[in-house]
């Protein structure tokens, strides 16, 4: 099939087609995920691995704030940290490396020879991600609660809001992953790029280390990017609401996690669909 006859079949496609090619797409990418040893280590269960080292070796450890009645011990705090870490290492991470990867060993250039539609392709995307990433929450708040004890909110409100964080993080950095899979120039080059943007990432946005400890200009910088503000809406909906003593301000700011989280997402869109093409440049 020619590259003009490939367009003009991607632009004759329907499209409620386009979205059952979509549908379609995700069991693929569903079952080439699970074949990849190395997703399901450092993107699946990494955060899960990390959560329980941190939470066994801090847990005989002072709580972090005591107020009244009330406590915020290490375990607690961590679990929404290793959360926002598992949505930020799908998105990015994961999904930056396997596209990059794909299109420099010529399987996106084999599928521009079909009539696979951009917009489906990245339907199948997104849906292994979500799917993905909605295992992995449940996973790690299961031993959360199993292992460790972990009391989770009652109140549907705290929720609403963790559910809503969550997906509106999805959404951010999966477009997120496909704009930072332009840069890497070859399939070796994909993880050194990506994987040292993703650490210093989570080191300065209160994954490893508690945000409010962090000097002032790191915070800064931390806060233009969208991980901080998910670790911050996480903590909102997870930790008792006395842990807003331990933020900077002393307060939740949901409005701002949906402002930041809501712009990057629109902002990674606009890039993500100028810049994505099936073949890489030379």
């Amino acid at each position: 099939m020619t590259a003009t006859a490939v367009t003009d079949a991607r632009q004759n496609i329907r499209p409620g087609h386009t979205l059952q090619t979509g549908v379609d797409r995700i069991r693929v990418e569903l079952l080439q995920y699970m074949r990849r040893s190395d997703a399901l280590v450092f993107t699946f269960l990494f955060p899960v691995l990390l959560y329980v080292i941190f939470a066994s070796a801090f847990s005989a450890v002072d709580p972090m704030l005591i107020v009244g009645d009330e406590q915020v011990t290490q375990p607690q705090y961590y679990l929404p940290a290793m959360l926002a870490a598992g949505v930020f290492l799908s998105g990015v991470q994961n999904l930056g490396i396997e596209i990059a990867v794909e299109r420099n060993d010529g399987t996106l250039q084999r599928l521009a020879a079909t009539p696979l539609p951009v917009l489906a392709y990245c339907i199948g995307k997104l849906g292994q991600l979500v799917i993905t990433s909605i295992v992995q929450a449940a996973l790690l708040l299961a031993v959360a609660v199993l292992a460790f004890g972990i009391e989770l909110p009652t109140e549907p409100e705290r929720w609403l809001t963790l559910a809503w964080v969550f997906f509106l993080a999805l959404v951010c950095f999966a477009v997120l992953g496909v704009v930072i899979a332009q840069l890497p120039r070859s399939v070796s080059s994909a993880a050194a790029v990506v994987i040292p943007v993703a650490l210093a990432l989570q080191f300065i946005s209160g994954i490893f280390l508690p945000f409010a400890i962090l000097p002032e200009w790191l915070q800064t910088i931390a806060n233009a990017f969208p991980l901080a503000w998910v670790g911050h809406g996480f903590r909102s909906a997870l930790l008792p609401d006395i842990a807003r003593f331990l933020e900077v301000g002393e307060a939740w700011s949901l409005p701002m996690v949906a402002i930041v989280l809501g712009a990057w997402a629109v902002a990674g869109s606009v890039v993500a669909a100028v810049t994505f093409r099936w073949i890489k440049r030379g």
